[in-house]
Order: structure tokens, then sequence, then C-alpha cells
């Protein structure tokens, strides 16, 4: 079955659900089940077809892959190095170990807004194991899902089914787009704390 008939089966199964078929499927994604985009094009469809609940859609999509991402990052907590050595070359890991000693909640944010095949799954779980808190854990994935989120869902209730095809077809672009945006507010707002504590003592 091809990802076009796996998508239109969960489109179809998802829809007498609403919103919570949504969430339930953002659990599966950003947990233990990889399908990469589906989320993404149900939500902009579900948003199509009920512009006012958009808002609603985007806000239960990022809630459940917010539960997903929590259920990896608490096996991170409880022996995450042992599984992540199982599960990926230890050069990846090296990596990601890497990316958080010197970025911090930016190693969650940014992967979570790329599209696949970036491993977002290795950054959450290595985010339990490399002793990221759960606070700041949480609002990164909140942060960096509920930009991706909502935003395809405005561009959907813009411009319709044509924002599907837009956002599939240029699905890197945008997400490499909003990560730079992220990236780039950041070291803004953490220039600007710096000069404000500067000029203050």
């Amino acid at each position: 079955m091809n990802f076009e008939a796996i998508s239109a089966w969960l489109r179809n199964t998802l829809l007498p659900y609403g919103g919570f078929g949504l969430m339930a499927l953002a659990v599966c994604d950003s947990s233990f089940v990889s399908l990469p985009e589906v989320n993404d094009v149900l939500l902009m469809t579900f948003a199509i077809n009920e512009p006012d609940s958009m808002v609603k859609f985007a806000l239960l999509t990022t809630l459940g892959s917010v539960i997903g991402c929590a259920l990896l990052y608490a096996v991170g907590r409880k022996g995450g190095e042992a599984f992540l050595r199982r599960s990926f070359a230890d050069e990846r890991v090296a990596k990601v170990q890497s990316w958080y000693r010197r970025h911090g909640v930016l190693a969650v944010i940014v992967p979570s807004l790329l599209p696949p095949p970036t491993p977002f799954k290795i950054f959450v779980l290595s985010a339990g194991t490399f002793g990221i808190s759960w606070p700041k854990f949480l609002t990164a994935v909140i942060i960096g899902r509920g930009i991706r989120y909502f935003s395809e869902g405005l561009l959907a209730v813009i411009y319709g089914p044509a924002a599907i095809d837009f956002v599939q077809d240029n699905y890197g672009i945008v997400g490499i787009g909003l990560a730079i945006l992220i990236v780039a507010s950041a070291i803004i707002f953490f220039f600007t704390r710096r000069r404000v504590r500067s000029s203050e003592a």
C-alpha cells in the first residue's frame, strides 16, 4: 500500500472522529509509529472542510504530538542511552549529544519543524537520555509542533486544497524556513536579554 493509499484510508477512517482522531494519530506518529506527512495532510484536509474549527484541529494535533513525544522522552529517561545505542549508530548518537550540549532546547525545536527523513525521534529520546528537564522539553515540543501545525492549518484555511499541494511539494523549504525563523528569533532574544542585563549591571 503506497503513501497516498494509506493517507486516504486514514482520512476516511478518522474523519468521523474530527480533532480527536487527529490527536490519536499524532500520538502514534510522535511516539513509536512513523507516519511521515500523514498528520500534516489530514490536519490541512480537516481545516479545509471546517475552517472555523482550524484552531481546535491544530491544537489537538499539537497536543497529541506532545503526548507522543512525552512517551518517547520517558523511555529516554529510564534507560535511553542503551536503547539509543542499540537503535542508532554511535556516530549519530554522538552528533545529537553534541547538538544538545551546544544548543539546548533548540535541538528539539528545530528538528520538530523539519520534514522527513529528519530523524526527530532520536532527538526526543536523547532529550530524556541527556538530561533536558521536563519543563524545557515540553516547552520546546509545544513551540516546534505548535508553529508547524498552526502554520499548516492557516495555509489550508487561506488557500484551500492548493495549500496541501504546496506543502507537499515544498515541505523541506517550509520546514527549513520555519527553523531558520526560530533560530533567528532565539538569537535576537538572547542577544537582547544580554544587552538589557549588561545595561542594568
